[in-house]
């Protein structure tokens, strides 16, 4: 691994609700600076599109395909601060994919981390109608324009379809690199014909360590967004089931008010909190409650819960199911049924609860620290830098 300080280009279009993403973005940024890099961070947040002009919000479906702005500042960018690898997070709505073409145009190599799965489902989630959908992979993505995959909406779905439809046919998606957080997320997206192999790297995020652990432990814990494909209906089904268990739920989202409403006596909604009150939080907690009803991309909750020591009872789906050892530092059940999620709770109270909190630090440190992280992402930076071709 090279020990050479670089100058890095970090892009990323955050979105109105704060989520997961916007944590890596920012631990990467954080960590490549601890080292020595110079980190330089080009974002725009989709907040953004609500005090846009009309003429402006007229041309979204167009400059979500390419935006002549960023590809005019990505290019002076990389000019003026002498930028070696751009590193891309998210482009949606505003970045758009033109940070490609200009880091292209200026001869400079691309990095982008795959956090979802819109290259293949312009809906991101493989998730229609409460169950698994791969369809737009198997018969094209037209299919989401009839299911209006995209937010609901059959035009922004065709935006987003236009969009993915474009740059496929320009092979910019062949030209690139990515980062994987898993092995699931590489073969997914190598279904992506024009990705190769070879183009594609895998690293996990990581999280930073908290200063105080696990203490005493009386509380189930819920965080994410409060959403139907997050599991908030299994999951608030099993808790009240389990009238003697106490579940806090952190996080909003379009169902919010609708959920709360669904809540008994034992379950609290706390609403968006900070990263500080978060991780107090999790200093109470028994364990985190993942009930998510698709192959999430990665599931950063969980390696924040096991750096705190806080073993976590996950559905076993996709990714996040992957990254907890049954028995080991928490348990897995059946991801769509809340009798399931019951039993997992009953069985987890027979574990030894002490043991699985020392399980859950233990993989954290051996796989999720930032030291661990930062050899492997100065690796991929060091092998696309030494391969790029233009």
């Amino acid at each position: 691994m090279s020990s050479e300080k670089k100058n890095i280009l970090i892009v990323h279009n955050y979105y109105q609700i704060p989520g997961g993403e916007d944590t890596v973005v920012a631990n990467e940024k954080g960590m490549l600076e601890e080292y020595g890099h110079k980190v330089i961070l080009y974002s725009r947040s989709n907040a953004e599109l609500k005090e846009l002009s009309m003429l402006k919000k007229l041309m979204l479906p167009v400059t979500t395909i390419f935006n002549p702005k960023t590809y005019k500042e990505i290019k002076r960018l990389i000019k003026t601060e002498d930028i070696e690898i751009v590193h891309v997070h998210n482009t949606l709505n505003l970045i758009s994919p033109a940070v490609y073409y200009a880091a292209r145009a200026m001869h400079i190599p691309v990095v982008q981390t795959i956090h979802n799965f819109r290259l293949l489902c312009p809906g991101a989630t493989f998730y229609k109608d409460g169950h698994i959908c791969e369809d737009c992979v198997k018969y094209g993505l037209k299919c989401a324009v009839k299911y209006s995959c995209y937010r609901g909406n059959r035009i922004q779905t065709l935006a987003c379809v236009i969009s993915t439809w474009f740059h496929r046919m320009t092979g910019i998606y062949g030209k690139i690199n990515y980062i994987c957080l898993t092995e699931f997320n590489k073969n997914k997206l190598l279904e992506l014909k024009q990705v190769k192999s070879n183009q594609v790297f895998i690293k996990p995020n990581f999280t930073y360590e908290p200063i105080n652990k696990n203490e005493t432990a009386d509380i189930y814990l819920f965080i994410g967004r409060i959403e139907e494909i997050k599991g908030l209906p299994i999951l608030l089904e099993a808790f009240k089931k389990m009238p003697n268990r106490y579940l806090k739920v952190a996080g909003t989202g379009t169902k919010f008010e609708e959920y709360k409403q669904r809540k008994s006596n034992n379950i609290e909604f706390l609403g968006y909190l900070q990263r500080n009150e978060i991780q107090q939080l999790l200093r109470r907690t028994k364990a985190v409650v993942v009930t998510s009803q698709w192959y999430e991309t990665f599931g950063m909750i969980v390696v924040e819960a096991f750096a705190s020591g806080v073993p976590v009872i996950v559905g076993d789906i996709g990714n996040v199911g992957g990254l907890v050892d049954d028995g080991i530092n928490g348990v897995k059940f059946k991801y769509d049924s809340s009798d399931a999620l019951v039993s997992a709770v009953e069985r987890f109270e027979s574990l030894d609860h002490e043991l699985l909190c020392k399980n859950a630090y233990r993989k954290y440190k051996e796989y999720f620290n930032k030291e661990r992280n930062y050899e492997m992402l100065q690796k991929i930076y060091d092998e696309v830098i030494k391969e790029q071709k233009f």
